[in-house]
């Protein structure tokens, strides 16, 4: 789950990281009446969407008064920003942030995540903030450094001298980086993040350490043990698919191909959608249905990959271990009767009770095509749509 930036800084803020005083409004006069208690010369104006680069689109504004900031708060409000990372269609702003300008001297890049390869968590340091990671480790590899830490309660001193090592600190400051980066840690192992990405983290004028932006995301498996997170949640920045499909316990991830994917297990999507690029075409989703497939929910797998209009058509890939494809084959028989599925649907089973299953979808009466194994269906649901 990924949240804002002015959210962001608050649970920095809550772990002892310093960040410079803000604001958040859902309007242009509720951001200009809060901005006044500021105590600044300028304003930074923020756009708040959950996409980077927001500054190359716009997205954000100083300004030298009060009057500025009224006026570029209105412009700024339902402006669309399209960036690397929103696609073609951009985001729509719909909430801002204004915090009190700083005096930059120096720009780090900072960030903290799982690298599930060493069951670590990994610390990305560089002097070489605020502009894009990857294009920095394309041309300048060697100014990004790696520092790899154990999962314990604390994190050592000496791991801290190593991530702000790049940084070049004098003996004081340096201080300040290894306290900055034991809260992160701290707060990062708290919370379950799965990321934390400070950039830039910059050395101002007075050489303090400041957490000028911030990015955060948490993992969705445990986020039920953080409710105070969890309400963070903005709705209006996620797909309204995936919404729904959170609401039946589904994961579904939406693509830009024609094959609409229903699967059980992720790695077994993973292998459907690989094989399907394989035969000359792109998978529409990533849709795991998981263990259980009841009508209900086979019923809301199929409106959600229909409700993507450019579905050309469905292929349903199960392999039964837990769950049994007598009782998912029903399922899919039971929803492709229930809903108006005008798209061809392949349909392969494997496991347990395939061939009740298999008996199933043949006497449905129903137009499903039934397919021997992954490549057979793969072959056969792109010689349907083409």
């Amino acid at each position: 789950m990924n949240i804002h930036e002015h959210q962001a800084k608050q649970i920095l803020k809550k772990y002892g990281v310093a960040v410079p005083n803000g604001v958040f409004g859902l309007s242009s006069d509720e951001i200009v009446e809060k901005a006044k208690k500021l105590n600044t010369e300028k304003y930074v104006l923020k756009a708040q969407i959950h996409a980077g680069g927001r500054g190359k689109a716009g997205g954000v504004k100083i300004l030298d008064n009060i009057q500025d900031l009224s006026l570029a708060s209105k412009e700024m409000l339902g402006k669309v920003l399209i960036t690397h990372q929103t696609g073609p269609t951009g985001k729509e702003v719909k909430r801002l942030y204004v915090e009190e300008s700083s005096n930059i001297k120096k720009e780090f890049y900072l960030s903290c995540l799982v690298d599930r390869a060493s069951s670590k968590i990994a610390f990305i340091s560089s002097d070489q903030g605020g502009m894009d990671i990857e294009e920095v480790a394309k041309s300048n590899p060697e100014k990004i450094i790696t520092t790899k830490v154990d999962l314990i309660d604390e994190i050592k001193e000496e791991d801290c001298k190593k991530i702000i090592k790049i940084f070049n600190l004098d003996e004081k400051t340096s201080l300040q980086g290894i306290k900055l980066i034991k809260s992160i840690y701290k707060m990062f192992i708290s919370t379950d993040a799965n990321l934390v990405e400070i950039n830039p983290l910059i050395l101002t004028e007075e050489n303090d350490l400041l957490c000028l932006d911030a990015k955060m995301n948490f993992d969705d498996n445990s986020i039920f043990r953080h409710p105070e997170i969890l309400e963070l949640r903005d709705l209006n920045e996620e797909d309204p698919a995936e919404i729904e499909a959170s609401k039946y316990d589904l994961a579904y991830i939406k693509l830009d191909g024609s094959i609409g994917c229903m699967v059980n297990g992720a790695g077994l999507a993973m292998a459907t959608m690989d094989i399907i690029k394989l035969y000359g075409e792109e998978p529409a989703n990533f849709l795991d249905v998981g263990g259980g497939a009841s009508k209900e929910k086979v019923s809301a797998a199929f409106k959600i990959i229909l409700s993507d209009k450019n579905v050309k058509g469905i292929l349903i890939n199960i392999f039964g271990g837990i769950m049994r494809c007598d009782v998912l084959a029903q399922g899919v028989v039971d929803a492709a009767k229930e809903i108006k599925i005008d798209v061809p649907l392949v349909v392969r089973l494997a496991g347990t009770n395939f061939l009740e299953g298999k008996k199933i979808l043949d006497n449905s009466g129903l137009e499903i095509i039934s397919a021997s194994d992954l490549s057979d269906a793969a072959e056969k649901i792109v010689k349907e749509i083409k």
